[in-house]
């Protein structure tokens, strides 16, 4: 009778067994994963467009401190360097080359989100945990970003300087075309993914160990869906200070190639790194190096903030969509 009875009760169906809650995979599937790659781009380049145009003063005040020469900025002082603007080009200077950001954050951002959520998603194998994967997503998202925003950058530090010669955007493409070709609008394109490769490393590893470490503080195991603006914000600011303050030397570096020949500033032979460290150092020693330091924290840290929360928010809107959409199509 035994032998009969054991099949009936060897079908799963019959037994069924509640799964264990893993809190840890609830956490993982809050990463908004469904997403079509034309709303990850849609979400970063609004992202990024909100993170520029927000903190551009800043920005504005940070290219005028690192750039040496003849510029006005002598001094690693924000003070000073405010001062000077204003008195060089009144309130409307601290705007001055918005326009190329403008035309170049969307774009850049497009890809550099939707890059790094195809990798992580890639490189990590479901894993939230795994910082290498992070890192090396962070890597090839500033990689692909730093081609399409460089030239943009460039342009838009030049209108930055105080005393700037052109008179606007297209005005300075067609100089620098006409002046110097289209080598450079790449001049510091190196420079940039040099200092971005370990700025994005620091920064995603940063963002998504800060924003696993808050939600699992700030939540109950039965609310760990609901990721708040408080989160993704914190988590953004000490991300995006931390990666500044480290990668500061390059910055500079990227800056003075950026804006060689223009204002006074000084203009490089080779545009190698090392040469523009050494002339650095010999101008303004190791602390040269440093300069801007306070307001390229000031600007992403906040920047940052507001970029992953609008970021954030985006994705949440877009698969709130989706699923609207897939019960729409069931019914």
């Amino acid at each position: 009778m035994a032998t009969d009875a054991s099949p009936k009760f060897q079908q799963a169906e019959l037994i069924p067994v509640p799964p264990q809650p893993d809190y840890s995979s609830e956490i993982a599937a809050v990463e908004h994963d469904g997403l079509h790659f034309s709303q990850f781009m849609i979400a970063g380049s609004v992202a990024g467009m909100v993170e520029h145009m927000a903190m551009f003063p800043v920005d504005t005040i940070k290219t005028q401190m690192q750039a040496l020469g003849s510029c006005p900025i002598k001094s690693a002082s924000v003070k000073q360097a405010v001062h000077s603007i204003l008195k060089s080009d009144g309130a409307g200077g601290f705007y001055r080359g918005i326009g190329a950001m403008a035309l170049g954050a969307g774009p850049a951002h497009a890809a550099y989100f939707s890059v790094y959520e195809i990798c992580k998603k890639r490189f990590s194998g479901g894993n939230p945990d795994n910082h290498v994967a992070h890192a090396a997503s962070g890597v090839c998202a500033t990689i692909a970003s730093d081609a399409v925003l460089t030239p943009m950058d460039m342009v838009k530090q030049r209108l930055q300087l105080g005393n700037s010669p052109y008179k606007g955007v297209w005005d300075c493409v067609s100089r620098v075309l006409r002046q110097d070709g289209i080598g450079a609008f790449y001049a510091s394109y190196r420079t940039t993914v040099l200092m971005n490769a370990p700025f994005t490393a620091v920064h995603f590893t940063t963002y998504e160990a800060a924003k696993r470490g808050l939600m699992e503080f700030s939540h109950s195991p039965e609310s760990l869906s609901d990721e708040s603006l408080v989160v993704h914000a914190t988590a953004g600011a000490a991300a995006g200070a931390l990666a500044a303050a480290l990668t500061t030397p390059l910055d500079v570096v990227k800056t003075q190639l950026q804006c060689q020949g223009v204002c006074g500033c000084d203009r490089f032979v080779s545009g190698s790194i090392g040469d523009v460290f050494q002339t650095i150092i010999k101008k303004d020693g190791y602390r040269g190096l440093m300069r801007g330091w306070m307001p390229r924290m000031l600007f992403h840290a906040p920047a940052a903030a507001i970029c992953w929360s609008t970021y954030e928010a985006a994705k949440s809107f877009f698969q709130e969509l989706n699923n609207s959409n897939n019960i729409d199509n069931v019914t």
